[in-house]
């Protein structure tokens, strides 16, 4: 070898070793299954649960530069797709190591770049047969997806608050000799003030005055849906009930000992099977775990997608869902409560009671209400100075002479209720108070898009420029109430709602007695939410449980036993040195093996997090079987596939979910998938060749770097 390459291999590669040693921090957060981890501030002594790449690596003091690096790139994944962070940061480590394994062996830094950069791209192309459209996906889940056992008595109670008055007899008789059954529904209407929402979601036929019931006799195996236009039955395997689009989570009280006997629904208008259950059950395969987060989504999914059916607007919207995270609660009483519940001082809720249940003209303020703050983009006026004969004495009668001129605004023109998007100065807080004003800060804009959307109100940047065409009118605010009913008062904060007729923003309550693992609460529902909202953007998902990462690995197999082409045939000349190329193809087997490492390195941690292995080497013999199945099998895609239909692939790696007598499938998203793929490995060549550049120094590298010249691709 020149000696440039000897060089590089005999110093050390000090940035890899700092993305490895970084990233094994985070091998614990890989998979269905995570253990979390503690980190202590120390300075403070609080300490904080984390569940996440994210929020490890905002925790580590990461001074080099490798470490910065490594933040960016999650902190890139994060921003955009809020989910595949952990997979990323485990990538980046099994491919550090991997690389330092290759320079050990004297493999040149342009055949390591080149055979992963084309290796992975080949891997992205293969396993596009891998993917499955959502409506593919959800006709799967409406065949073989969780499903309930028979009724074991005829009668049934379903306690269950819905949309529409007392009581209504849903009885229908079906052609069959066997006896029918009687299902009690009770109605209530969805835009009443009861917070426990996710426990009153039904289909959109009974929320607009029609229903659509849903009774089964005793024995009968098939299902009927009735529908506007008339009847249609279909037939379905049945399975034990524990998640419904509908009815997430049933009042123990009413039928606590009958949870498990539930077989009736409520659907919606379209009688295909693959739509009986939306995105329900969508959202729980996409979940990969916490089935408390997990309900709450169905429940906010149920609801936009009982909307949706009658509106014409979208399925599933982000923009829609806020979270307010209420100390001091049990978990169980995380629920979806329509509007805007947020945390006020107790002083602002006194202000409440003045409010009753009167409709408040509000306000909407889009930005500081402070008397300091500019919008972007302000300019200062020029060549102006101010003499003040006594600075302090000054300064106190401006901010007084602002503040009376901020009150004296609100008050004329009788404004009840404020939403501001950022900070709200607190000297004028207290005086909306005195003058009871509910003041409101640090709101986001979605939520001030959804209150001006029903209001009419016309956001404002500063009070001056506030006339009465800016109002809104309809907002009411109360205290938030918990599912028993109960006003919270948890000591310094208070929870309180805010809503309006017609509002289609959903706060989902997310609870906790323990502090620390308030943000992981809050972490673990984002990313599930995000989920959903890819894949119903991709309109596709991978198939889940590891089949992705094992078709890889079987193609990366392949393709080292396959000889390097050029893509043309003047390649081998454009390198400045004719010899790189022919290193390149000498090469590939070792550095395609490397590749290989990484997948394999994650399966493995993902079955040893699962406790389905009960160490690594037990878990790569596992891989190895598959890998040798898919082999003999002639068509790796097909054997997967396969298995993955039977539930046989990484019993581990299946829904958490699932029961011992079913294994329920789970899926991955595309894009967010693969683009943490190729962040990894972008981030790893990239310290790989800075490494060797400062190694090597800049001239010198630039034989290093003549592979970008050429282009390979594995036939």
């Amino acid at each position: 070898l020149p000696m440039a390459f000897r060089d590089v291999n005999a110093r050390r590669h000090i940035g890899l070793q700092q993305l490895s040693s970084l990233a094994g921090a985070g091998r614990t957060l890989l998979g269905p299954m995570k253990s979390c981890k503690f980190i202590v501030d120390e300075s403070t002594n609080q300490s904080t649960l984390i569940c996440s790449a994210v929020r490890l690596i905002e925790s580590l003091d990461l001074t080099s530069a490798a470490g910065q690096l490594l933040n960016e790139t999650i902190q890139a994944q994060n921003r955009e797709f809020k989910t595949g962070m952990s997979t990323l940061l485990f990538l980046v480590g099994a491919w550090s190591n991997a690389v330092l394994e290759c320079l050990q062996q004297n493999v040149p830094v342009s055949a390591i770049v080149s055979v992963m950069s084309e290796g992975l791209n080949s891997c992205c192309e293969k396993v596009q047969c891998l993917q499955i459209s959502i409506h593919d996906v959800n006709k799967e889940l409406c065949s073989s997806s969780v499903r309930p056992h028979a009724f074991k008595s005829k009668t049934h109670q379903i306690g269950c608050d819905s949309l529409l008055n007392p009581q209504i007899f849903l009885n229908f008789q079906k052609e069959t000799s066997a006896p029918e059954e009687i299902v009690l529904i009770n109605f209530r209407s969805h835009q009443d003030d009861d917070c426990n929402f996710n426990k009153h979601l039904v289909s959109p036929l009974v929320s607009f005055g029609s229903i659509a019931p849903l009774v089964k006799p005793t024995g009968d195996k098939s299902m009927s849906v009735i529908t506007g236009s008339g009847i249609s039955a279909y037939s379905c395997n049945q399975k034990k009930l524990t998640h419904s689009r509908y009815f997430s989570t049933l009042g123990k009280s009413h039928f606590s000992s009958q949870q498990h006997d539930f077989q009736g629904y409520l659907s919606g208008q379209s009688a295909e099977p693959c739509e009986c259950y939306g995105l329900g059950h969508l959202a729980m395969a996409l979940s990969h775990g916490n089935p408390t987060s997990m309900k709450l989504l169905q429940s906010i999914v149920a609801y936009q997608q009982e909307r949706a059916e009658w509106s014409g607007s979208s399925q599933f919207n982000i923009a829609e869902v806020v979270t307010c995270c209420l100390l001091g609660l049990p978990e169980s009483y995380s629920c979806v409560s329509p509007g805007f519940v947020t945390l006020v001082s107790p002083e602002q809720a006194t202000v409440i009671k003045f409010f009753e249940d009167k409709p408040l003209r509000i306000l909407l303020m889009d930005g500081d209400l402070t008397e300091q703050y500019r919008h972007l983009g302000f300019n200062r006026a020029c060549n102006v100075r101010t003499i003040l004969e006594h600075p302090g004495l000054q300064e106190d009668r401006a901010g007084d002479l602002w503040l009376r001129n901020m009150l004296d605004i609100l008050t004329s023109f009788e404004v009840n209720l404020v939403l501001v998007k950022g900070n709200v100065c607190e000297n004028l807080l207290e005086g909306c108070i005195a003058n009871n004003i509910l003041v409101i800060g640090s709101v986001a804009r979605d939520v001030l898009c959804a209150f001006r959307e029903v209001t009419g109100a016309q956001p404002v940047t500063y009070l001056t420029q506030l006339k009465a065409s800016c109002l809104g009118s309809g907002a009411q605010v109360e205290l938030w109430k918990a599912s028993d009913g109960r006003a919270m008062d948890l000591g310094e904060l208070v929870p309180v709602r805010v809503k309006v007729q017609g509002i289609y923003l959903l706060t989902a309550v997310l609870t906790s007695t323990v502090a620390s693992k308030m943000q992981l609460i809050e972490d673990q529902f984002w990313t599930f939410v995000y989920r959903l909202h890819h894949a119903l953007n991709d309109g596709k998902v991978f198939l889940g449980g590891g089949a992705v990462e094992l078709l890889c690995l079987s193609h990366i197999q392949m393709l080292g036993d396959q000889p390097l082409q050029p893509t043309n045939k003047n390649t081998v000349k454009d390198f400045h040195n004719p010899w790189l190329a022919a290193s390149v193809s000498e090469y590939k087997s070792v550095v395609l093996q490397a590749l290989a490492r990484g997948w394999k390195q994650y399966l493995s941690m993902v079955m040893c997090n699962t406790a389905k292995a009960t160490s690594e080497l037990q878990a790569c013999t596992s891989i190895e079987h598959h890998l040798q199945k898919a082999a003999d099998c002639g068509s790796p895609s097909a054997y997967i596939l396969k298995e993955f239909r039977r539930g046989n692939l990484f019993r581990g790696c299946s829904s958490p979910f699932a029961d011992h007598t079913e294994v329920l499938n789970v899926y991955d998203n595309v894009t967010a998938k693969t683009e943490a793929w190729r962040r990894a490995l972008d981030l790893v060549l990239l310290v790989l060749q800075t490494d060797a550049e400062i190694i090597t120094g800049p001239k010198r590298n630039q034989l290093l770097n003549s592979h970008k010249s050429s282009e390979f691709m594995f036939l």
